[in-house]
């Protein structure tokens, strides 16, 4: 054990006992947060505008601050981006997190000086967590790499920007800067087919022991070291890698053909950041789901998703959720977004202490027969049938049939990028189909009603998805292909 895997054990103990504290209070953490957020926001245009001068309770937080989007946002933000101060938020923000919106194009997120720290230690508090409850911190001692954007800022403007991981990039501790890769004339690639290709060239001698990064693009850089290396397993390349930590997608329909890309199991972190902010992370190996970032500047608040597009949805703060009921979740931040929709639907598994998985998003649901089938419900049933068949996927995207030729009923498609194909396909199809109908009653009562027919399924060739990701310029980084749609605009696109 070296000396930093050494001193790591004590300090990650520390911390955990902070990260322990908070989340056994969780309630009284939230309303610090709410009161400091008002502070913060009093004196600014938002918060004139909405009388924060007179809020003192969450029910009049309510009553003055209406739930939004970044649209609901976006004349505020023109000003911030020309450089006007207290608009959101004491002051200017530090940055602007550039990201790709599907209904309004390129939105800037703001950070402040107040925010940042709340990306950096909540994927810090997941590593710390880890170590302090397995012991295992070896893996400190040799390099680490984290897949994501470049981290060149846009500087011609009042307030830099750039991409999130980028901005992150510039804040990595002092300790892990001889560990961190790739180089930053590496990282600064902006064609993700190139880059990963000069990571797998720059990483592949290295001892590299922990791998980060949204999981079908750690998958292409796998891929990439075994073709350039000609090894069969990743394990022989990196033998001291132990530990994944992933974020972005759900990782259980890629876990087989990660153990089998890898050549054994690894220990995994799953972490919930978004450009709005760090929302949850795995702080344990024992527990399933992620801990919500309850004492680090943001105030959640959580909308039933059956209510969503009322025109007076139910608004709850922590302390009335319940287990097992999908919610929309809503942020109020240090960085100036104020009852901000972020568009992705959450699910309590535990209240005490507060963890969540991630349901899927608002708007990436498959409905057109009124079965509201979401990403949890559909994740779920695949990653069975693959299971039960022993097979694993790359990928797939759920789309519905409404007018399928010569008069057949309509049926949900599943376009599916096999790793290995199922001995049976109509057999596979079959499970699926069953396992779909168990986590969706709704979806169920049409296939027996014979208002639905089973679902049909259309094998799409190795690369399609990267394919088409990169068509719409979306390959790499961040980015994420929706797994449902209720519409076939991309079932239509995809070159299968």
């Amino acid at each position: 054990m070296g000396f930093k895997s050494w001193l790591s054990i004590p300090f990650a103990k520390l911390e955990a006992r902070k990260v322990k504290k908070w989340s056994q209070n969780p309630i009284a953490a939230q309303k610090k947060v709410f009161n400091e957020l008002l502070a913060g926001g009093k004196n600014t245009l938002f918060g004139k505008d909405h009388n924060f001068d007179h809020i003192y309770t969450y029910e009049e937080f309510k009553r003055q601050v209406p739930i939004t989007d970044y649209e609901g946002l976006a004349k505020y933000i023109l000003k911030v981006k020309k450089g006007e101060a207290d608009v959101l938020w004491k002051g200017r923000p530090i940055y602007l997190c550039k990201t790709s919106g599907t209904t309004s194009g390129t939105k800037y997120i703001p950070i402040t000086k107040e925010s940042i720290s709340n990306h950096i230690d909540a994927a810090r508090n997941a590593i710390l967590c880890y170590i302090a409850e397995t012991g295992k911190a070896q893996f400190v001692d040799y390099k680490m790499i984290f897949l994501q954007g470049s981290p060149e800022l846009d500087k011609s403007g009042a307030i830099p920007t750039g991409r999130l991981s980028g901005i992150v990039a510039h804040h990595v501790p002092n300790y892990l800067q001889r560990n961190r890769m790739p180089s930053f004339k590496t990282n600064c690639i902006a064609d993700w087919e190139k880059k990963i290709e000069a990571v797998s060239i720059e990483t592949s001698k290295e001892r590299m022991s922990l791998i980060s990064g949204i999981p079908p693009w750690v998958q292409m850089y796998f891929e990439r070291l075994l073709k350039q290396t000609g090894k069969k397993y990743i394990k022989e390349i990196f033998p001291d890698f132990s530990l994944f930590i992933y974020g972005g997608v759900n990782y259980g329909p890629y876990s087989s053909i990660f153990e089998k890309l890898i050549g054994k199991k690894v220990d995994t972190i799953e972490l919930y950041p978004a450009s709005e902010g760090f929302i949850a992370y795995q702080d344990s190996q024992l527990e399933n789901g992620m801990l919500l970032n309850i004492s680090s500047g943001i105030f959640y608040e959580f909308i039933p998703t059956n209510e969503f597009y009322n025109e007076k949805p139910t608004r709850l703060a922590l302390e009335d959720v319940k287990l097992d009921i999908n919610y929309a979740l809503i942020l109020s931040t240090n960085a100036g977004l104020w009852g901000y929709s972020i568009g992705d639907t959450v699910k309590f598994i535990s209240l005490s202490p507060y963890r969540v998985i991630v349901s899927g998003r608002i708007k990436h649901f498959t409905s057109a027969f009124g079965e509201h089938v979401i990403a949890e419900e559909a994740e779920s049933a695949i990653q069975t049938a693959c299971k039960i068949h022993a097979v694993s996927l790359n990928d797939f995207h759920l789309a519905p049939q409404v007018n399928p030729p010569d008069e057949e009923l309509p049926f949900h498609e599943w376009f599916i990028e096999f790793e290995d194909d199922p001995k049976d396909l109509m057999t596979f199809r079959n499970t699926l189909d069953v396992e779909l109908q168990k986590k969706n009653s709704y979806y169920k009562d049409l296939i027996t009603g014979n208002i639905l027919q089973p679902l049909k399924i259309t094998v799409v060739r190795k690369g399609a998805f990267q394919n088409y990701m990169k068509s719409i310029g979306k390959l790499g980084g961040q980015n994420k292909l929706p797994r449902l749609s209720n519409d076939r605009k991309i079932a239509d696109l995809l070159n299968y």
